[in-house]
């Protein structure tokens, strides 16, 4: 395994694995002996960075999530596992009542919401100090300060490490930062958004966010990475749920634009030239890139996580990342 530093305070910052494990559905579409077969081998394999929500997965069940929190929780009492795995969750987008969602239907990023959802999430967990933590969705219903001043307050308390955001806009990041640094709190470190080889449209909605297409990592998140080298963007469905090699999963409808067949044709060559699937060579990729980007993947069994893992020691030649980089 290979790992990078995340944070920059020496208190909080932590190595982590390149290969994140997405635990999402575990507990729910994916039983709990699958689970604590895939964590131990991730674990067994040198990975140690784990990424859950509390709203993990409510649209399976109709319910408010907290199937995976709860899970992992289960699998690190009984493994006995300690702060040598990270654990990353979020806040925000647990539906406030069971048979609504995220976006009809959030709990928000109000002061009493981050206390109380990260109360919650830590229990579950079963740990003192949540080792990052995400505020998933945005909040436009209460003041960025709020928000900021409520995770800076827990993050003193020494109940939060890193703080991190996703989906959100990065002139909202950006003032949010600015105001945690006015006011001498920490601001967020790692990003969260969509990020593969292929690149959707912007101007259309996406299948996550009908109402905007916030969740996909842009040119503008580019650029502010390449400004801030401190930031690190973790890549949330680097292998867009099966679609590059599964026939049934067809291409989310914000990828369905003329630049799609030549990347997919380049990446299909890379695969072949490398002896290694297309997942792979998108994994490595990410991996091996200029910019600090973590791919951020599931797995429903074994076989999927052996293939992603095997990413981490694909080293692509330079004029194959040109090829891919290259293509529009």
């Amino acid at each position: 395994m290979k790992y990078r530093t995340i944070g920059t305070d020496p208190a909080h910052r932590r190595e982590v694995s390149v290969l994140a494990l997405g635990a999402m559905l575990f507990g729910s579409l994916t039983d709990e002996k699958t689970s604590f077969a895939l964590l131990d081998r991730y674990v067994e394999a040198g990975g140690n960075f784990i990424d859950t929500s509390d709203n993990y997965a409510f649209w399976t069940d109709g319910g408010q999530g907290g199937h995976s929190e709860n899970v992992l929780g289960r699998w690190r009492r009984s493994r006995g596992v300690g702060d040598e795995i990270v654990i990353a969750t979020k806040l925000g987008a647990r539906p406030l009542a069971p048979g609504t969602g995220f976006v009809d239907n959030p709990e928000g990023l109000s002061a009493k919401v981050i206390r109380e959802a990260a109360e919650a999430s830590r229990e579950r967990l079963g740990v003192d100090k949540l080792d990052l933590l995400y505020a998933h969705i945005d909040d436009y219903s209460v003041s960025q300060q709020e928000t900021v001043e409520g995770f800076g307050a827990l993050a003193a308390e020494g109940t939060v490490g890193l703080l991190g955001a996703s989906n959100q806009a990065m002139w909202r990041v950006e003032r949010a930062r600015a105001l945690a640094a006015a006011a001498g709190l920490p601001g967020y470190e790692v990003l969260q958004y969509q990020h593969s080889h292929l690149r959707p449209r912007f101007d259309v909605p996406s299948d996550l966010f009908p109402d905007g297409s916030l969740g996909h990592a842009g040119p503008e998140l580019f650029g502010y990475l390449r400004a801030e080298p401190a930031l690190t963007l973790v890549a949330y469905s680097p292998l867009l749920a099966g679609a590059y090699v599964r026939e049934d999963k067809p291409l989310p409808a914000d990828y369905d634009h003329p630049g799609t067949p030549a990347r997919l044709a380049e990446l299909r060559s890379v695969a072949r030239e490398a002896g290694a699937t297309v997942n792979q060579v998108v994994l490595s990729w990410q991996i091996g890139g200029e910019l600090p980007v973590i791919p951020l993947a599931g797995a429903s069994s074994l076989a999927q996580l052996e293939e992603n893992l095997a990413a981490v020691d694909l080293e692509l030649t330079a004029d194959q990342r040109a090829r891919l980089d290259a293509v529009h």
